[in-house]
This record gives C-alpha cells, sequence and structure tokens, in this order.
C-alpha cells in the first residue's frame, strides 16, 4: 500500500498551493497530476489516518488530485471519495460491531490501480493493510519502542510478526523463551519479521528487544478451520484474529494486536 517517494514529492507543491489559496493554480496542478499518472506510473492510494465516531469510521488519506478513491466492502457496500487539489481524500464507513474488509482503490481517467491485499478495519477504528504472504501493515503512530502490531502465519505454521520502532535500530526476537533471529527495522519505522520455525498450534509467547525496550505479546497459533466465505473474524486473547483469502488465493491468518492500554 506504499506510495512511491516520487508520487508523494509530487503531492508536497500541491498541499502548499491548497493552504494558500491561489485561486485555480490548485486546480490546473490537479489537472496535470491527473495527466501525469495517466501517461505514467500509478501508485494506489494510500491510508493516513483513522478516526471513530458518531457517523462512523472516517479514513483519510493520500491520492493523485483528481482521481476517485474507492473502498468495496466484502458485504457489497461501497463508499468513495474524489481525492482534492491537496491530494486528499476522507471516505466515511458506518459504524460495525465486528471487524470488515475493503477493497481500496483509486481511477484516475481510464486506469485504475488495486492496493495489496485488504484493508481490515476493527470495530476500534483501527486499520491494517492485509497482505497475501506478508505482513500486516498496521496504521500506527510512530515508536521508540518496539512494539509488535501483527502476525501473520499460513495453515503451514510459516509466521511472519510486523509492527514498529526506532528507526535503523537492532531487533532480536525470542519465541517461548528460544532465540529466535535478529533484524532491524527499516527507515519507515516499520518492520517485518519471519520467524525461522513454523509456528506450532497452541499459545506462544513472542518477545521483542531492541532500542527503547521491549515488547511481548502472546499469539494463538491455532490452525484455521476451512473458510467458506472471504474471511472470518474473531477475539483471540488480547487480539483480532482474521482468517481470510488473499486475491491470488489459499488461506491466511493475521493477528492483530491491542496495544499498550487498548
Amino acid at each position: 500500500m506504499s506510495v512511491r517517494l516520487s508520487v508523494l514529492a509530487g503531492l508536497l507543491p500541491l498541499l502548499a498551493l491548497g493552504a494558500c489559496g491561489d485561486g485555480g493554480g490548485a486546480a490546473r496542478k490537479a489537472e496535470r497530476a491527473i495527466a501525469s499518472a495517466e501517461a505514467g506510473y500509478l501508485a494506489p492510494p494510500r491510508v493516513l489516518a483513522v478516526r471513530t465516531g458518531p457517523a462512523g469510521v472516517a479514513l483519510s488519506g493520500a491520492g493523485v488530485p483528481g482521481a476517485t478513491v474507492r473502498l468495496e466492502a466484502s458485504t457489497g457496500e461501497v463508499f468513495s471519495d474524489e481525492v482534492d487539489a491537496r491530494g486528499v481524500w476522507t471516505v466515511v464507513a458506518r459504524p460495525s460491531a465486528s471487524v470488515r474488509l475493503f477493497a481500496l482503490s483509486m481511477t484516475v481517467g481510464a486506469r485504475a490501480v488495486q492496493s495489496e491485499g485488504y484493508l481490515a478495519v476493527t470495530p476500534e477504528g483501527r486499520a491494517a493493510q492485509l497482505r497475501g504472504g506478508a505482513g500486516a501493515v498496521v496504521l500506527a503512530p510512530s515508536s521508540r519502542r518496539p512494539v509488535i502490531l501483527a502476525m501473520d502465519f499460513d495453515r503451514g505454521g510459516a509466521a511472519m510478526i510486523s509492527g514498529i520502532g526506532t528507526v535503523d535500530a537492532e531487533i532480536g526476537l525470542r519465541v517461548d523463551r528460544t532465540a529466535a533471529g535478529a533484524s532491524s527495522i527499516d527507515r519507515q519505522g516499520r518492520f517485518t519479521f519471519a520467524l525461522s520455525q513454523p509456528l506450532g498450534s497452541g499459545p506462544h509467547e513472542v518477545e521483542l528487544s531492541g532500542e527503547g525496550g521491549e515488547d511481548l505479546v502472546v499469539a494463538e497459533g491455532q490452525r484455521p478451520a476451512p473458510l467458506d466465505r472471504l474471511f472470518r473474524a474473531e477475539r483471540a486473547g488480547r487480539a483480532w484474529r482474521i482468517d481470510w483469502m488473499p486475491p491470488g488465493g489459499g488461506m491466511q491468518s493475521t493477528l492483530l494486536f491491542d496495544q499498550a492500554g487498548g
């Protein structure tokens, strides 16, 4: 779901123009952004913020000015918005007592681009991009302390841990008090850590340590029952467990852990 730096750089002048209120200048910039996107690489839209309120869950993000962003729920509901001249879009989805999965896409002229996997939104208003064969990207504020936000695993037990922490910091992982390898946090303050051994069924203590502190979660690695629909979501301890079917086929389970104080 990431937006290439070149696209984001192109949006910055539009943000400045929008703040200054330059009349038709922002609109002309938006027209040129659409023409550029139609002619070259079209990055998928990006979710930047999520807020909850009486009206529902408001999701905001970045896209190509003038494009149409579309969120389609597994229930068939569709929410859309036109990206404004600043490169910002916002959609408001009705309140829900359960997890929802959305297909997120953007249309520019005759071209359309689909975000990777599905966007999961919890009843509490947390959002995460679920990615087939990869770790979930959870929308969360930056943190100096390493924090485990999600675990993904397939029916064979191959698992990945993902989260946030200090940029470029080295981190070490232990599963059930046994060392499971080391990695580092990238320039965006995120990490995805593949476990060296398949995750067995039953509860497991997963501990992460590095610059700024440590974090520990209890992950349930129980193999999922077969699915007869796109996904199944339920509470599993201090996490939402989502069993889902990636667009490319197969089956994957994602644990979205409650953050401290959640």
